[in-house]
């Protein structure tokens, strides 16, 4: 596999050679990562494909910064957000007030469920309840920049985050028990 520069300057030549491998090289980690924010896996075959001809067309923007997995994972991330925002009615503007069952929780508990599983029982949540999730949780993003990147209010995000949370909890304890 060649290096990170020669894939680039392939690809920025339009090399077919160098966009495959670039392909090849981080379909796999893109792949769960479309999974995460997709309804099922024709859905987040359709992300990975719009992605990466998202990465073809603005990889001229990437700067040798950081890694370059790195810079694909946030593309890959905007064309997922992109697809959910389009669905803007997805998210329930519930006040945190209002919710019932404000618990609290450790990431313990994911902990010791198999990677594959929890993605499973993550697809499984209503599309703001997982996106709010993904960006939260996985992503490492604020409320504040949620908020921003979905165009809903801090608290939706917050309440988003909540009842995802629990839902997920009740899968949990669903596995458990059985």
């Amino acid at each position: 596999m060649q290096s990170d520069e020669k894939l680039i300057a392939g690809c920025l030549k339009g090399d077919r050679k160098a966009q495959k491998d670039l392909y090849l090289k981080f379909k796999s980690s893109m792949f769960g990562l479309c999974m995460r924010y997709a309804r099922d896996r024709a859905e987040a075959e359709d992300l990975l494909q719009e992605g990466f001809l998202k990465v073809y067309s603005d990889l001229y923007q990437y700067k040798p910064t950081g890694p370059l997995g790195g810079w694909i994972r946030r593309v890959m991330i905007n064309v997922a957000l992109q697809h959910i925002r389009k669905k803007k009615h997805l998210f329930s503007d519930i006040p945190l007030e209002n919710l019932a069952n404000d618990f609290q929780t450790t990431e313990d508990i994911f902990g010791e469920f198999r990677a594959k599983a929890l993605v499973g029982m993550i697809q499984q949540l209503p599309v703001g309840f997982k996106t709010v999730f993904n960006l939260y949780v996985i992503e490492g993003y604020s409320h504040a920049e949620i908020s921003q990147k979905l165009n809903i209010s801090v608290n939706t995000s917050k309440s988003q985050l909540s009842r995802a949370k629990a839902q997920l909890r009740k899968m949990l304890e669903n596995t458990m028990i059985k």
